[in-house]
């Protein structure tokens, strides 16, 4: 049995910075904008007391104001917040100085700001581009649904009128068979689509939509059951046969039983009259 071959050094390191930086962001992307704005404050607030404790004693003041070192009082707070601030804020004035081990506390804290206010912007923009998305996801979706009803009603009146035909004699089989066959894969599209809103939603339509949907969808594969019931057309093509039996399983599976969805009462019997009617196909 082979050794496990170990990772080049360089590699290993590189991994490890990968998952140091994944976990970085994952702590920002799991704070909600007002937490990263309290830890903003909050750095600011304890970066700012360190300061102004320092003060305590004379000699070993972290900041220095126009030569002078920042006292121990209520002056000298103020000024530590303000120092606080305007380094988290990578402002910098310069009239207030770090001396000593305040340097490299103001650069962390420097640091730390701009990471975290940079977060917190990202949190504004990123939210308003979600809001702009779910309207385009919401038009895009309005569009779909006018798409399938007005996509049945033609159906439906192509269905109709190839009804009509099936009265005249003289029309030839050939001629019917043609239509009826374009007229069920537009069909079978839309059911197809309708099912999918069903079972698999990105957004659940209004009731009043989708009882408009499913008493034009009944209403189609009444009209398709009579025109197979006359005979039209007398020789079904195998592609014809096809989609009927796939048409008559996507319908079967719209029932008020079916669909993992509570509905109103009036849209399962839509529902229960679609499958019946589908029943009729094969």
């Amino acid at each position: 049995m082979r050794p496990a071959r170990r990772a080049p050094a360089g590699e290993a390191a590189t991994a490890d910075a990968h998952d140091w930086a994944d976990v970085f962001i994952d702590f920002f992307e799991r704070r909600t904008t007002g937490q990263l704005l309290q830890l903003w404050f909050g750095i600011i607030v304890i970066c700012g007391a360190v300061y102004w404790l320092s003060g305590a004693s004379p000699r070993r003041s972290m900041l220095m104001e126009f030569g002078q070192p920042v006292t121990f009082n209520a002056g000298g707070l103020l000024k530590a917040m303000y120092f606080s601030f305007v380094t988290a804020t990578s402002v910098g004035f310069g009239d207030v100085l770090p001396v000593g081990p305040a340097r490299a506390l103001a650069i962390a804290e420097a640091v730390a700001g701009l990471l975290i206010f940079g977060a917190v912007i990202a949190k504004f923009v990123s939210r308003r581009q979600e809001r702009l998305v779910e309207e385009t996801h919401r038009l895009a979706f309005e569009d779909r649904l006018d798409r399938v009803q007005t996509n049945l009603h033609l159906v439906l009146s192509d269905l109709q009128a190839i009804a009509g035909l099936c009265d005249e004699s003289r029309v030839p089989p050939a001629r019917i068979r043609a239509r009826l066959e374009s007229a069920v894969l537009v069909f079978s599209g839309e059911l197809r689509t309708i099912h999918d809103l069903l079972y698999r939603p990105q957004q659940t339509p209004e009731e009043p939509v989708l009882e408009g949907i499913l008493a034009t969808l009944a209403a189609a594969l009444q009209e398709l059951g009579d025109v197979l019931a006359c005979g039209a057309p007398a020789n079904r093509s195998a592609m014809l046969t096809s989609q009927l039996q796939g048409m008559t399983r996507l319908a079967d599976g719209i029932c008020g039983e079916c669909v993992p969805r509570a509905y109103a009462d009036h849209l399962r019997e839509w529902m229960d009259r679609v499958k019946a009617q589908a029943a009729r196909l094969t």
